[in-house]
């Protein structure tokens, strides 16, 4: 569990962070995902905004390199994109954001997509015919959403947090009582009234925070504040909302709405990681048992490309063989010199993909599950990636 502290003064706190929900994001990534391609480059800038002095030179020497690649016809475009991209940088950055993705492309279909968060995003910047969405994807699986309720004796707060940024708050202050003690009541009757209120209270949290998690759709819940009140908001609980209940976080009557949200992430973030494990597990099970499953390169690309594909397993740590793509029919393929022609249409438009990012694209084309798993030497040792299939052979 990780306690706030709740000794900072109590501020009115507004939301100041473009950072898009995750509704928004899945929509921003099915519109890279379907971005046609075209002859101009598309430059991919991923930051870690936490520290200017770390991310300010890395960009610099990504595109010192990145302008030796460029090839005859794609400097002029490039040179655009990388003006655009650094008028975002140096003018739009919000001070509160911790991690930023930006997207550009000019040429006769230009593209400019800039995205700010409240969680870092690494340090990545390639230039390629598509979007690199890895770690968009990535930050989707890790951080998406999730349900808070703080009860403290001063109110309770039921917070919705999207990609670590807080999207949605609902605030129901606690009646106080204390002023009425020995003048209309005697201690006894506003001992007894105070527990009965409270009670209805709870009840009556506990009902609203049941609607919002239905017609969400959310599967996860965190209880923060006080020890006791949160101990009686759990035992309150109907057994289809307890199961959603990931852990417990102590906060004080005075702790601030940010300081909440980042205690309940690292117990958000270590419940994904979980949960990555028991989706590794599932795969290794399939596998012993000749059953809904494929690892490896080749064979998940295959099943991805035949539609086989429910979820697709990545290590963060997997790094696979350069491929190749057609660009008339979409289809990709391992190897690292490109063929004359594409062998499912017969088209020449062939070049180069790195098959990581390709997979995440299929799957994201696709409507599969991703889980990125941050570290399992069980999917190393399968070849870095795997898949849960639908069905074992493909569907005449």
């Amino acid at each position: 569990m990780n306690p706030v502290d709740s000794s900072r003064s109590r501020t009115v706190e507004r939301a100041t962070q473009p950072s898009p929900d995750l509704q928004t994001l899945e929509s921003h990534i099915r519109t890279l995902v379907t971005l046609d391609e075209t002859d101009a480059p598309v430059l991919s800038c991923y930051l870690n905004l936490e520290t200017r002095h770390e991310w300010r030179p890395m960009f610099d020497s990504r595109v010192r390199v990145l302008r030796q690649t460029i090839r005859r016809g794609e400097d002029e475009p490039f040179e655009r994109a990388l003006t655009r991209v650094e008028g975002f940088l140096e003018s739009a950055l919000v001070l509160a954001s911790k991690g930023a993705a930006v997207f550009a492309r000019s040429g006769s279909q230009p593209f400019f997509l800039p995205l700010q968060f409240q969680v870092p995003l690494p340090n990545h910047v390639a230039v390629d015919s598509t979007p690199n969405i890895y770690h968009l994807v990535e930050l989707k699986d890790t951080y998406h959403r999730y349900i808070v309720m703080i009860s403290t004796e001063e109110h309770a707060r039921i917070l919705e947090v999207n990609l670590g940024a807080m999207t949605r708050q609902l605030w129901s202050e606690r009646p106080e009582l204390h002023e009425r003690v020995g003048r209309e009541w005697t201690r006894e009757h506003y001992q007894s009234h105070r527990r009965s209120r409270a009670d209805r209270f709870i009840k009556e949290k506990v009902q609203v925070l049941e609607r919002l998690m239905t017609g969400g759709g959310h599967t996860h819940l965190i209880l923060a504040g006080s020890p006791h009140l949160t101990a009686r908001v759990r035992n309150a609980l109907p057994r289809h909302l307890a199961t959603k209940l990931i852990d417990i976080v102590p906060a004080g009557g005075q702790a601030r709405t940010s300081d909440v949200v980042a205690a309940t992430l690292a117990s958000f973030v270590e419940q994904e990681e979980r949960e990555s494990i028991d989706a590794v597990a599932l795969l290794v099970r399939e596998v012993r048992r000749h059953g809904l499953a494929a690892v490896g390169t080749g064979p998940s690309l295959d099943a991805l490309l035949r539609s086989q594909v429910d979820m697709l397993l990545i290590a963060g740590a997997y790094e696979p063989r350069p491929g190749w793509s057609c660009r008339g029919c979409g289809h990709v393929d391992l190897g690292i010199e490109a063929p004359a022609q594409c062998r499912t249409c017969g088209g020449a438009e062939i070049h180069g993909v790195n098959l990581k990012e390709a997979m995440v694209r299929l799957a994201e084309q696709r409507g599969c599950r991703i889980e990125i798993v941050g570290h399992s030497d069980v999917l190393m040792a399968l070849g870095g990636v795997g898949c849960l299939l639908r069905y074992l052979t493909p569907e005449p």
